[in-house]
């Protein structure tokens, strides 16, 4: 299980797109784990992820936007980037 990165920890980037990736999960009625099997990544990652506390790979944005049915770009811009 990777730890979180104290290097990243609270970084506005890394929390931003938590929340947007947080938001639609919720928005479609997923809970974390079947958000993570779905997107082939560990369900406690997909949890640092959502709060920020990894430097999440391109890889595996579009993993999760895959999973959550949209774009990595849509993702990003919903974050502000």
């Amino acid at each position: 299980m990777a730890k979180p990165s104290p290097k990243y920890a609270k970084s506005p980037v890394l929390t931003g797109l938590g929340a947007v990736i947080r938001e639609l999960r919720s928005e479609i009625g997923r809970s974390q784990e079947a958000l993570a099997v779905d997107a082939e990544l560990d369900r406690s990652y997909m949890g640092g992820i959502e709060r920020g506390e990894h430097n999440l790979t391109l890889i595996n944005l579009q993993k999760i936007a895959t999973a959550l049915g949209t774009q990595p770009s849509k993702i990003l811009q919903a974050a502000g980037y």
